[in-house]
């Protein structure tokens, strides 16, 4: 039987199909996180939706009851730190993507030749996105995908995701991505560096819980923790999961009931 939750462990925790479906909470994820925190353990939210800036995803955290700030990491941060200061890149995504780059003081072009080609969920794709874009690539730009989940959960149904977008540019342009989110290295690298500079440190006996085995449970094992799987996102009940996870509930209030066990 699979041991609870260590004392004082780190919890890494996905967003959409976790604690929210389009940012319309999922019942019990708010006093869940409070619990988890209550208990003594840091919660890290990681998100693979780069359209967001971080601190609009903070405010939303906020507003369905789960103080976050200064505890959310997303794909856009981690796309990021794979461009240079004074480099030139096309955007196709949201405004979170902007944010990330101008932080790191990269220059945002609409077009022409560019050192990198950013893509990530966005509901404004179209044929001129994807044409600026595959001439950027072809041109000799890096390509760079935030994600490459094929899709996103929403409270009617999954819809086409990041990794979607992503597939079209690559198909048009030939060209292979380096993916700087979950499961990818870019992602464990910026969840690292983020932990080990704050209290407690590190990832010893950590969890990382999300709703897709094929991101959030490799990504688990990217980082050498455990994985725990809720089902109210991607993953329907009753599908089979493999490998299995090392925790499997229904939906959050559920998994941090086991990870809270005794």
């Amino acid at each position: 039987m699979t041991s609870p939750l260590a004392a004082g462990a780190p919890v890494i925790c996905d967003l959409d199909g976790v604690i929210w479906l389009s940012l319309h909470a999922i019942a019990g994820s708010a006093d869940s996180i409070a619990r988890l925190r209550a208990s003594g353990h840091r919660v890290l939210f990681v998100t693979n939706n780069s359209s967001l800036m971080r601190e609009d995803v903070e405010a939303a955290l906020q507003k369905v009851g789960v103080p976050a700030v200064g505890d959310v990491l997303t794909s856009a941060m981690a796309a990021a730190r794979l461009v240079e200061a004074g480099e030139r890149a096309v955007v196709v995504g949201g405004p979170g993507i902007l944010q990330a780059l101008g932080g790191r003081g990269v220059e945002i072009v609409a077009d022409g030749p560019a050192d990198a080609v950013l893509v990530g969920f966005t509901r404004d794709f179209d044929y001129d996105a994807l044409r600026r874009a595959n001439a950027a690539v072809r041109g000799g730009a890096r390509l760079i995908g935030t994600n490459d989940d094929a899709t996103y959960p929403t409270p009617d149904g999954p819809i086409p995701g990041g990794g979607a977008l992503l597939a079209a540019v690559v198909t048009a342009s030939g060209q292979r991505p380096v993916v700087a989110g979950k499961p990818y290295q870019p992602m464990a690298d910026l969840v690292r560096a983020h932990l080990e500079g704050g209290p407690g440190g590190g990832l010893e006996g950590g969890v990382m819980i999300g709703d897709r085995q094929e991101t959030d449970g490799d990504f688990a094992g990217r980082l050498g923790v455990r994985f725990g799987l809720v089902r109210s996102g991607v993953t329907p009940s009753g599908a089979v999961v493999d490998p299995p996870p090392a925790f499997d509930a229904p939906d959050l209030a559920a998994l941090v009931d086991l990870l809270l066990a005794g």
